[in-house]
């Protein structure tokens, strides 16, 4: 069983509202998220469109309800847009996050990017990057990360993500070959990787030395078949029900949890399962999480 003394819990705030696709829990407030976040016993949250962008604001909303930020996702553009335009944003997210107190910043290469296409097919349609990207990508991942440690405190992942150039695990194991362990590691996803036909639970023992970030996504997989078959956008996917919570999909997660406890893993494990919320109520959802992860994982 995992030490709830080292390892806390988070959910993200895209079940409730979701940023890619903004009519999907258009009528859910932030106050509603972040109380039912709390209801259903999570103590983290990632940061949403609908939060508030004053640090004392949202920290004071947070504080009454026994939440915190454990993470923000930065789209990067390492690839096509100047180095010094990709670091003046990314230095601003991070003076954000160290005045919300989050150790964890959650990166995303978004350059040729078809994950928010909807006209686009998730399948056979990503970006390979050339040798020239690669490296000029791995370097940019080590100053951020560099950037992130030494003048803010907080730990650089990456988030690899369907239909972005780190999808598979090819993929991720050349962008961590590539990059210093000191500044640059890896924010785990068992929903990215399962979608992408990898296998999460050779994958969590392959990289768990570089694991800082966890997120509990589970998928259905007769509708990602689906979004095979008719070559259905990533986020047509979405609003298919692709992706639920922990415990509801196919993903075996106890061997996930045995790899992390036996490494000691410390830091959040965040369920990230976005869902559209007028189908799969988020709280009733969170609270299915929330009970899944207490018997599967003992926290």
């Amino acid at each position: 069983m995992l030490d709830k003394n080292k390892v806390k819990l988070g959910i993200a705030p895209i079940a409730w509202t979701n940023d890619d696709l903004p009519d999907l829990g258009a009528e859910n407030t932030f106050e509603q998220c972040v109380s039912e976040m709390a209801l259903a016993g999570f103590t983290g949250s990632e940061v949403g469109n609908k939060y508030p962008k004053d640090p004392e604001v949202l920290k004071k909303a947070l504080d009454l309800r026994g939440i915190e930020i454990c993470n923000q996702w930065f789209s990067s553009f390492i690839i096509t847009k100047p180095f010094e335009e990709v670091e003046k944003e990314f230095r601003a997210q991070c003076e954000f996050l160290k005045a919300m107190g989050s150790k964890i910043i959650g990166a995303s290469e978004q350059s040729h990017s078809v994950q928010g296409m909807q006209d686009t097919p998730i399948f056979g349609h990503k970006y390979e990057m050339n040798d020239d990207e690669w490296k000029t990508f791995c370097d940019g991942c080590n100053k951020l990360g560099k950037i992130a440690l030494e003048d803010y405190g907080i730990t650089m992942t990456y988030h690899h993500h369907m239909g972005t150039v780190v999808q598979s695990a090819a993929e991720t194991d050349r962008m961590l070959d590539g990059t210093d362990s000191k500044y640059f590691n890896l924010l785990f996803d068992t929903g990215h990787f399962k979608y992408c036909d990898e296998d999460p639970t050779a994958l969590v023992k392959k990289y768990i030395g570089r694991i800082k970030h966890v997120h509990l996504k589970d998928i259905r997989p007769e509708v990602v078949q689906k979004v095979k078959d008719e070559d259905m956008s990533f986020l047509d996917g979405v609003r298919a029900g692709a992706f639920t919570v922990p415990g509801d999909g196919c993903i075996d997660f106890v061997p996930v949890f045995e790899t992390l406890e036996e490494a000691g893993y410390e830091g959040y494990m965040l369920v990230e399962a976005e869902q559209d919320p007028a189908v799969a109520n988020p709280l009733e959802y969170a609270i299915k999480a929330r009970k899944f992860i207490a018997d599967k994982a003992g926290i």
